[in-house]
């Protein structure tokens, strides 16, 4: 594999890229941040990711304002809280215990609304049901992104 936005991942021992995906509590895909270099955490410009996502739903007529967005500790993050918040997202992101922070009340978190966080993730695994994604094959970054704009679909 490579191509644009790749790079190596000691993880996987391979090269990949990475996409964050946004997804409504019926699992269906809305949006997705354009690819960013495997080497890379999911909180990575996750400011410009997030414009990304919010641009796509914009050009769909899909007001974003309001939403709630779950998401795991591992994108707990005060840029993105103060991100979502600009944007008038509630964010519902569980505390990373690892950041060093008590679980204070000090963000909102509704332990019933996570529950449905398991959405993102059987959309995840869904997506990973098409090789030509799962595996890029694709080397520029826009036929790659198209690919998953046509298995939202």
């Amino acid at each position: 594999m490579g191509g644009e936005s790749t790079a190596y991942q000691s993880r996987k021992s391979a090269k990949t890229s990475n996409m964050i995906f946004l997804c409504d509590n019926h699992g269906q895909m809305l949006s997705m941040g354009n690819p960013r270099s495997g080497n890379h955490h999911d909180l990575y410009e996750i400011e410009d990711v997030l414009g990304e996502i919010i641009e796509i739903l914009s050009e769909a007529e899909i007001s974003h304002k309001g939403l709630f967005l779950n998401a795991d500790s591992g994108f707990d993050s005060e840029n993105l809280r103060q991100k979502l918040e600009m944007e008038e997202i509630v964010g519902n992101i569980k505390t990373n215990p690892r950041n060093g922070k008590k679980t204070d009340n000090a963000h909102y978190f509704d332990e019933k609304l996570y529950e449905s966080r398991f959405k993102i993730e059987q959309a995840n695994a869904w997506l990973d049901g098409f090789k030509a994604l799962l595996i890029r094959f694709e080397t520029l970054d826009i036929t790659w992104k198209s690919l998953h704009f046509l298995a939202f679909h």
